[in-house]
């Protein structure tokens, strides 16, 4: 594959990451003007969701920022954003049930979120470090071509995470919309809200791995091809 297709797929994936983006937050803002029955807030929901799941020792904190939600296995704190933890809406109640699905997942052991936070580590790493790797590696090639192979497994760590995130992402969505719909939290109107909501955001996952693994296939053909 040429160098050439390789760019417009890196650039039709990235096009269709900003759109999913925009998509995202186009529905949170819809979804946010929509008030739930029972006036629960965001934060009302995750105590609840915890509750019915027989959790206890996992805290509810308020983080600033947009579409900053998420959960901390590392000190088993849900983090909600200030739009989520303070608002009774469809979109509050989505997120926040779904930060809580996470932490389900951590109680009862779920394997790929184990596989991906035993990740993490290595994840920050590469991180921090494969952009210079990889282009020291390209640079010095035809001297020192195990450079550019050193980033490349950075980097393919990485686009495995962003793999392993997937399943994550999905079964808490799962676990969420089951909830919510289960405990009447949310109406047989607002159900589906909640579903496009959270199918939005797992798109955003989805192209961001999509666009890893191309970036990957691109190196590897930089180094297949100096044979």
């Amino acid at each position: 594959m040429n160098q050439l297709l390789f760019y417009i797929l890196i650039f039709v994936v990235m096009g269709i990451g900003a759109l999913v983006q925009i998509r995202l937050k186009s529905k949170f803002k819809e979804y946010s003007d929509q008030r739930l029955a029972s006036g629960l807030t965001g934060r009302e929901v995750a105590e609840k969701m915890l509750r019915d799941s027989g959790i206890y020792d996992v805290r509810i904190t308020n983080t600033p920022g947009s579409l900053t939600d998420h959960y901390n296995p590392a000190n088993k704190t849900i983090n909600l954003s200030e739009e989520v933890y303070a608002t009774n809406s469809v979109a509050a109640a989505a997120v926040a049930a779904h930060e809580t699905g996470h932490a389900i997942q951590h109680a009862m052991g779920y394997a790929p979120l184990r596989l991906r936070s035993a990740l993490v580590p290595v994840v920050n790493f590469a991180g921090l470090t494969v952009q210079w790797v990889l282009l020291g590696g390209i640079l010095l090639i035809n001297i020192f071509p195990s450079l550019l192979l050193f980033g490349i497994i950075l980097f393919a760590l990485t686009t495995l995470f962003s793999f392993i995130t997937l399943p994550v992402e999905i079964d808490a969505s799962g676990r969420a919309l089951a909830w919510l719909e289960r405990s009447g939290i949310t109406s047989s109107a607002q159900q589906p809200m909640a579903a496009s909501a959270l199918r939005t955001a797992a798109y955003t996952y989805v192209a961001a791995a999509l666009g890893s693994l191309v970036t990957l296939l691109y190196y590897v053909s930089i180094y297949s091809g100096r044979r």
